[in-house]
Formats: structure tokens, sequence, C-alpha cells
């Protein structure tokens, strides 16, 4: 068989190697390099290709391919949401995703991203609260406590100076799992019983459920004056966490308009409620928080410049850590024009 030539191999970061670049790095530093690489990236949101994430449905899940490009790489994530998935044993967030050269349309990289995009979603939180979040912020209620719940945690942690997370879970072996895989790692951890308990003290208000269900999770007499809500569970039609009354109280700040009013909290509001776009805070052209007093809810759904910005990361990571192996996935004929010789060839060779 012939031995397949350099162009041929495209760099495959398994979840093997994705978990050892995560301690190679260590898992704050990489949350805080995530977080910066993102808000790059929002910077400079202008040029990026943008479009709805492409979703197939169905009664109990959803499958979803995002794409997006800058004009010189293309980036698209295939992830999938099914949350009855953890009753069988299985993840309710599976993904992998990759990189392509513009000019040429090769791939660059290829990579698991289960483990990356609850890499990249617990730093775009974290970078949104930055932003929007009261200054001095020191506690966060963390609902909701399953896959997500510890990079939340250390995003925050990391990235915006948190010291104490409150945890609740309407399945209290949640909430110790999450508190036990948290212990040593430099936060208090407050397990509570009741959401209404997680949310005593609470500058910062995280919602990450899995039901694929319109929810309360959280009710409106339970939010105070000054508190910013990062509401990441709410992320396809007829899925939603908060009472409507609390959107209505909130300065809202979402990804991308068009995906979030589908997908969002805010699907619950007119169409033309007014929503602020979290790449014009950052760029100066919106304003964020106005005062101490007012509530900020960061609509997260997930965009594909997030998971654009993760897998550049990574792909930078590459020839330093060395954490990849080669996948022969592009033919590569001595004449481009004869593929079929290629075949050949190798029959006889």
């Amino acid at each position: 068989m012939l031995k397949p030539s350099q162009t041929a191999y495209v760099p495959f970061v398994s979840v093997e190697n994705m978990m050892r670049l995560v301690l190679h790095v260590g898992i704050e530093k990489m949350l805080t390099e995530l977080a910066a690489e993102i808000e790059a990236d929002f910077a400079r949101w202008p040029l990026f290709d943008k479009t709805p994430r492409v979703a197939s449905h169905s009664d109990i899940g959803v499958i979803e391919l995002m794409p997006t490009s800058d004009g010189e790489t293309y980036g698209f994530k295939y992830v999938n949401g099914h949350p009855s998935n953890t009753k069988r044993g299985l993840q309710t967030v599976t993904a992998f995703g990759l990189l392509a050269d513009v000019a040429t349309g090769y791939p660059l990289m290829l990579s698991e991203m289960t483990i990356l995009t609850a890499l990249r979603t617990a730093a775009t939180s974290a970078m949104a609260a930055k932003w929007l979040a009261p200054k001095g912020s020191t506690t966060m209620a963390m609902i909701g406590n399953g896959a997500q719940a510890e990079f939340q945690a250390l995003a925050f942690k990391a990235v915006c100076g948190i010291t104490e997370v409150r945890l609740y879970d309407i399945d209290p072996a949640a909430t110790a799992k999450c508190a036990r895989n948290l212990q040593g790692l430099g936060l208090n951890v407050v397990s509570c019983k009741t959401s209404e308990e997680a949310m005593l003290g609470a500058q910062i208000v995280t919602t990450c459920t899995a039901d694929k269900q319109y929810a309360t999770i959280l009710t409106d007499n339970m939010i105070g004056s000054g508190v910013h809500i990062n509401a990441v569970g709410g992320d396809c039609p007829g899925k939603t966490e908060l009472h409507r009354d609390i959107l209505l109280r909130s300065g809202i700040f979402v990804e991308y308009p068009p995906q979030t009013r589908i997908e969002g909290e805010i699907q619950q509001l007119d169409a033309d409620h007014p929503v602020t776009e979290l790449w014009e805070v950052i760029t100066g052209a919106a304003e964020g928080r106005k005062d101490e007093r007012q509530i900020t809810l960061f609509d997260s759904v997930g965009f594909a410049i997030e998971d654009f910005s993760a897998l550049r990361y990574v792909h930078s990571r590459l020839k330093e850590s060395g954490l990849f192996v080669d996948l022969d996935m592009i033919a590569d004929p001595d004449d481009p024009r004869d593929l079929f010789g290629m075949i050949l060839r190798a029959q006889s060779a």
C-alpha cells in the first residue's frame, strides 16, 4: 500500500489528548485563556459569517451543526443535546469540530469537542460576567449541578474572582458529585437543599439544567436588584428556565439575536423586545451594566463563533504540546486530476 503524503494528514485531538492538554495547561489557566480568545473574537464580530445553527429536533433531543468563518479560517461543530441520555449512562451533550483553511478548503484540525464545549461554555459565561456582573462579586449560586457545573464554578473563580459557590440540584447526588469534585480547588463550596437557599448572598446566579421543556427554575421573587443572571440551560425551542417576569425586569444581553429569539429565554417575549448584543458591549458600541441596582441577564445559548475561538485556541497549542495524532484524511494523488489512478497504484504497490 502506498504511504500517504504529508498533505494527506490532518491533526486529530482525541478525548485522551484533550484531557492531557487541560492538565498540561492547567484548567483555570486554560479557562482564562479561552475566555480571552473568545472575547477577542467578539471584538471582531462583524468580520464573521453568522447564521443560526442548523438543528434537527426530535421529541427526545436535538442534533445541530454550528458553522462560521472569519474569511481566513472556517470552523464547524457537530453537537447533540439529549437530556434523557443520563438515564442510559450516556452524556447529554457530545460534540466534535473541525477547522479548515478558507484558501484551499483543506482541514487544519479535527477535534473532540465534548470536553472542549464544556470549557468554552464556562469561559464564555465568565467572560460575559466580567462585563456585566456587579463589580467585586464574590458569591455565585449554581442551580443545576450536572456535567457543566464544575467548569462554570472554576471559570468564574479564575476570570471573575468568585470565592464561594452555592450548589443546588433537584438530584442530591448531582450536588454531592459537584461538591466532591470542587474540593481543594480554592472555592468555598456550600451544598444547599433548595434553590432559595442557594441564592442567599449570591451576586451571580447561573442556571444550567437539562430538561427539554418550559421550566421555571427561578421565580420572580427569587431575584433581587443588582443580581447578574447567567442563563445557560435554555438553548432550544420550548426549553427555558426563568419566569417571564424576570426577563421583563432585566437588561438582556445575547450572542446572536436571530438564534437567541428562537432558542433562549427571550423566546418567551415579543419578537421586538429590546436586547443588547454582547459584542457591542465589548467594543464600546453599547452600554453594559447601567448601575448597581440593575438586573443583568446573559441569555446564553451558545454560538458558533465561541466554538471557532475554542478550536483555534487548541490548534495554536498543537505544536508546543504535541498532543495530537495524524489522521490519513485527505486523498492526495500525484496528479490531482487522477484520483482513480491513485486507487490503481495502491493495488499494485
